[in-house]
C-alpha cells in the first residue's frame, strides 16, 4: 500500500523533469525492495544509491564519443582474455561490505572477470566488477566523484577510472581492502597505465582527441 503512491508521486515528478540533465533526485529514500518494483514497473533508466532513486537521461555526444574510444580500447585488450567489457545501460549491484543491500548503478563501462559465474538465470550480472569507468558530466562530477566513489571502493571492485572531459584530465583509483590504496591524476600528456592490468592502457591526448 505504500509503495504504490510513490510509484504515482515519482512517475509523475520524473514526467516533469524529464528535461532535466544526467541526474534527477528522486526525492524520498526507499528499500532496495522497493526500488526493484519500482524499476520493474517502470521504462525509465534508474541508480539507487544510499537509499535515493535517481533518473538517467540521455548522455551528451561528447560523452558518447569518449565511452566509443575507451570501448575500442578495452575491447581490443580484453578480446582474448577471461574478462567482459560491458557498456551502460548495463545493471550491477554493488554490495558494500557490512551491509546487506546494494546500490544499483550503471557504471559507463563494466570489466567483469568472474561474469561466467554471476550470470543469474534472468540474465542479470549480480558479481563485482573487477574495474569501472565512469565520464563526468556538470550534473553528475559529485555523484561520480564522491558517491559512486565510495560505493565502488566498500563493494570489492578494484579499479575506478573518472574521465573529466571538463578539465581534459583521467582520474584512476586502485582499492585494496576496501580502501583506497593509490590515486592517480594524469594530464594531457600523460598515458593512463592500469594498477591491476598488464598492458592497459590510455593516452589521454589521443582520448580528448575523439571528440573532433
Amino acid at each position: 500500500a505504500r509503495l504504490t503512491p510513490y510509484v504515482t508521486d515519482i512517475e509523475a515528478y520524473f514526467a516533469v523533469r524529464e528535461t532535466a540533465h544526467d541526474y534527477v533526485y528522486g526525492g524520498k529514500k526507499v528499500s532496495y525492495s522497493e526500488f526493484m518494483q519500482i524499476y520493474e514497473n517502470s521504462n525509465q533508466r534508474m541508480e539507487y544509491i544510499n537509499g535515493e532513486i535517481y533518473l538517467l537521461s540521455s548522455p551528451s555526444s561528447f560523452h558518447q564519443d569518449i565511452l566509443g574510444y575507451l570501448y575500442i580500447l578495452f575491447n581490443d585488450y580484453f578480446k582474448d582474455k577471461t574478462c567482459k567489457v560491458y557498456l551502460a545501460p548495463f545493471d550491477v549491484h554493488f554490495y558494500k561490505k557490512d551491509l546487506k543491500d546494494p546500490d544499483v548503478m550503471q557504471p559507463d563501462i563494466t570489466i567483469a572477470c568472474d561474469y561466467k559465474t554471476t550470470i543469474d538465470e534472468n540474465g542479470r550480472y549480480m558479481g563485482t566488477p573487477a574495474m569501472v569507468v565512469e565520464i563526468l558530466s556538470s550534473s553528475t562530477r559529485s555523484k561520480d566523484m564522491v558517491d559512486k566513489l565510495n560505493t565502488y571502493m566498500l563493494s570489492g571492485v578494484k579499479e575506478y577510472w573518472i574521465i573529466d572531459n571538463k578539465n581534459k584530465c583521467v582520474y584512476a583509483y586502485n582499492f585494496i581492502d576496501y580502501s583506497v590504496d593509490i590515486m592517480k591524476s594524469y594530464n594531457i600528456d600523460d598515458t593512463v597505465i592500469s594498477f591491476n592490468f598488464d598492458g592497459l592502457k590510455c593516452d589521454v591526448e589521443e582520448l580528448f582527441e575523439s571528440l573532433k
